[in-house]
């Protein structure tokens, strides 16, 4: 019996693979599988083992390489499920706690000041510790209604009061203001960043995860919240 000739590497029983996969429109889902495709890998495999020409065998090598990558395969679809895993459940960790912070209030980047009852309360992120930082809180009309020293700050984000009073001694009147902020530390300037309040009203679900509905403000994204009050 003369013996079979066989000239096929591995990368020929991958060629097999595809072109049955490929030929297959009946075969469900779960045949496309990691699982699937290593079966029928080792299946041919097998196959050309038995078959091969003693004279002429399968490069030990190649198959070495091609069983790798079907392993490294296999691993990474197993990684990817469980990550997926790992990420509804930090989904749904998120929403419960969003959901925590309906009516409460919250601060995030913006320069707003609202002025209700003699009181406003804004807040500061400082990229770095500032030896003077200085408020000027603005009307409708950018004109300047109050200027303050806060003193020294440390790193980080504060909150501030404003108790509505002008500096020329009067009442502001209840409404909208804008402030903005400057710091510095051995004569160099520090970013800061305003920080502004909201309270929050209702939780929405968008395509990059949970916003907060904070009323007359806007939507956040639920990571963009600096400090709960």
């Amino acid at each position: 019996m003369a013996a079979v000739q066989s000239s096929t590497a591995a990368s020929d029983i991958f060629a097999a693979l595809n072109a049955q996969a490929k030929g297959s429109s009946t075969v469900d889902d779960a045949t496309s599988t990691s699982e699937a495709v290593q079966n029928r890998f080792l299946k041919l495999l097998v196959t050309q083992l038995k078959n091969q020409d003693p004279l002429n065998p399968l490069d030990n090598a190649a198959v070495t390489t091609q069983i790798s990558q079907i392993n490294t395969v296999t691993g990474i679809e197993k990684l990817n499920a469980t990550l997926e895993t790992l990420l509804n459940t930090y989904n749904e960790g998120q929403a419960m706690q969003a959901a925590g912070l309906i009516g409460k209030s919250v601060m995030v980047a913006g320069s707003k000041l609202a002025l209700a009852d003699g009181e406003a309360i804004g807040g500061v992120n400082l990229a770095g510790a500032a030896d003077s930082v200085k408020l000027t809180i603005l009307d409708a009309a950018g004109k300047v209604v109050q200027s303050q020293a806060l003193g020294a700050r440390e790193a980080g984000s504060f909150a501030f009061d404003w108790d509505g009073k002008t500096d020329t001694g009067s009442i502001a009147p209840a409404g909208n203001y804008t402030f903005k902020v400057d710091a510095v530390r051995g004569g160099e300037k520090v970013a800061a960043e305003a920080l502004q309040i909201g309270t929050v009203s209702a939780l929405v679900k968008g395509k990059a995860g949970f916003q907060l509905e904070l009323g007359g403000q806007g939507r956040v994204d639920f990571d963009k919240v600096e400090q709960i009050l």
